[in-house]
């Protein structure tokens, strides 16, 4: 059983077509973080579980894997939205690969050359760290979730946090896209924000505090 985990703060917007996107999935949970928007009546249009927890993407994740009954979860991001394929090549590696995790392409949703530049540096990333973001999302056999403990309650880079615990030799790149939002790119710069995420992860490694590590991201 695949179980879809999906945190979500404001996504009104994006979050239809992710729902979409992953309907082949066994089941699909949403946690909300605080929405003022009305990203809670887009979920409850659809055949989810919906809950509620505290704000910040580590509070929902644990939440979300808490009440997941999959053996296989898979975290995905409120305004990520998988290729067509994708469910064909997740149940590829779930059953070759049952003590591995996966994640997807990066793709961004913008036919901007920077966009492709940027693709193609998260690309390189992936292969040679091992160290995919959230928005590529994230495909974890239970066990394997379990045995790291899961998410930490991180108010940003839980994502880096849980990757850097499964490991590069435990973790597989997927023959499809995670196609996710270039709002942030197109309204902070495409270079300014991928310049700001590097540093947050530099700031990260550095053992910067989690309130400054927020502060950081937000600009």
């Amino acid at each position: 059983m695949l179980s879809v985990v999906i945190p979500t703060l404001n996504a009104e917007a994006h979050l239809g077509a992710t729902l979409d996107a992953v309907r082949e999935a066994d089941e699909i949970v949403v946690v909300d973080g605080g929405s003022s928007d009305y990203t809670i009546e887009v979920a409850a249009r659809r055949e989810v579980v919906l809950l509620c927890a505290a704000t910040g993407r580590g509070h929902q994740l644990i939440a979300g894997a808490e009440a997941a009954g999959g053996d296989w979860l898979l975290f995905l991001h409120a305004d990520t939205r998988l290729s067509p394929g994708w469910r064909k090549a997740a149940e590829q590696h779930m059953k070759a690969e049952p003590e591995r995790a996966a994640c997807f392409r990066f793709h961004l949703a913008s036919a901007a050359w920077q966009a492709r530049l940027i693709e193609r540096g998260v690309a390189l990333r992936t292969r040679l760290l091992g160290l995919p973001y959230g928005d590529q999302g994230l495909l974890v056999p239970r066990r394997l979730y379990d045995a790291l403990n899961g998410y930490s309650s991180l108010q940003l880079m839980e994502d880096v946090d849980f990757v850097r615990r499964i490991g590069k030799a435990r973790l597989r790149l997927l023959a499809a896209d995670a196609v996710t939002s270039a709002e942030r790119w197109e309204k902070d710069g495409w270079f300014r924000r991928s310049a700001r995420n590097l540093a947050c992860l530099a700031a990260y490694y550095a053992g910067a505090p989690p309130g400054r590590l927020v502060r950081l991201y937000s600009g």
